[in-house]
Order: C-alpha cells, then sequence, then structure tokens
C-alpha cells in the first residue's frame, strides 16, 4: 500500500489545467536527471483549430491515439465512446500499460488521467492499483464528479490510505501548482 502522503491526485471541471498542471510539476522535477520518473499523461489532438480526439503520450515523448472523433476503419465503429469520441483501448494498452509496470528504480509516477477513456482498459485499473500498492509516490489526474456522481474506480482511487486530493479551480491554479511542486520535491528531492 502506499505510504503516508504518496498518492497526489489532482481534480476539477474539464480545460481547468489538471494535465498543463502536471506537466509543469514534471517539467521541474526534470532538472533532477537522477530522478527515474514512468508514465503518461493524455494531450489533445486538434487539426484546423478543432479538438478531433486525444493521444497518450509516454515521459519519453513516444505516442498512440486514445481517442478520435474519425472512424477510420470498420473495427473503429466497435469501439466504445465518450460522448463524440471512440476510444481506441487496444492502442492506449500498448503504450500506456507498459509504463504501469513497477520498477524498484522508480522515483515517482505520472498517470494523466484515470478516466472514462482509459477505464475501458479493463487492465488499466489493476495496473494502476499495482502501482498504488507499490509505495512508489504518484502524481495523477482524475475527472470532477458528474453531476455528483463519482466514477466508481475514482472514487476508489479518492479514499485510498495515503492518498491527498486537491481541487483544482480557475483561480487557485497557480497556488496549487505551487503547493505540489513543494510537496514533490520534498518527497523525492530533498529525501
Amino acid at each position: 500500500m502506499a505510504g503516508p502522503g504518496k498518492c497526489f491526485l489532482v481534480t476539477g471541471p474539464p480545460g481547468v489545467g489538471k494535465s498543463t498542471l502536471i506537466m509543469r510539476v514534471l517539467e521541474s522535477l526534470r532538472i533532477n536527471p537522477s530522478l527515474k520518473l514512468q508514465g503518461f499523461y493524455t494531450r489533445e489532438v486538434r487539426r484546423a483549430g478543432q479538438r478531433v480526439g486525444f493521444e497518450v503520450v509516454t515521459l519519453d515523448g513516444r505516442t498512440a491515439p486514445l481517442a478520435s472523433l474519425d472512424f477510420s476503419s470498420p473495427e473503429s465503429l466497435r469501439w466504445p465512446s465518450v460522448g463524440k469520441y471512440k476510444v481506441d483501448v487496444a492502442s492506449f494498452e500498448s503504450l500506456a500499460l507498459p509504463e504501469l509496470q513497477v520498477r524498484e528504480d522508480t522515483n515517482l509516477f505520472i498517470i494523466d488521467e484515470v478516466g472514462k477513456m482509459e477505464l475501458f482498459s479493463s487492465s488499466f485499473f489493476p495496473a494502476v492499483l499495482k502501482v498504488l500498492e507499490s509505495n512508489i509516490p504518484v502524481l495523477a489526474s482524475i475527472p470532477v464528479p458528474k453531476f455528483g456522481r463519482d466514477i466508481p474506480e475514482v472514487a476508489r482511487l479518492r479514499n485510498h490510505a495515503g492518498t491527498t486530493c486537491f481541487t483544482l479551480n480557475f483561480g487557485n491554479r497557480d497556488a496549487v501548482r505551487e503547493q505540489i511542486q513543494s510537496l514533490m520535491e520534498d518527497l523525492l528531492i530533498k529525501h
């Protein structure tokens, strides 16, 4: 089980800057080349200024499709949907799941995000739980509950021992980033 105060979850409404916050914290930690960082983040795919999908990106820059508006194959018509996006579970799993393999030399896991699209993978949440049980610090983003209802797996993460949850809004983004960055530096660099 993750040690006390070693799992940091960032939540907030869509577009508030959860991924941006995680990326800025990640950038600040990368100044220490001895830190072994592992995981992935998601980012929007845009075409002509419009969001057309999402991709998963490993911390070393490899990418794979996560979800798309484009239905380029008969197979994609069978993929699960979130809103207007079709989720390419196989593509996500091929890149993200190896990044969640626990290695003894890892100092921090980045998981952006544990959300509805990612949870279509039946292997994803068990891998996240193994990471939490590894006692390696985790910085992750999770969606805000819709209509007061949390996704069961996300609720389980919120209530996991050793978890601290930060709710991001447009007024506190810089303060929360500074707080998380300070906590990460104390946890990873000063000790």
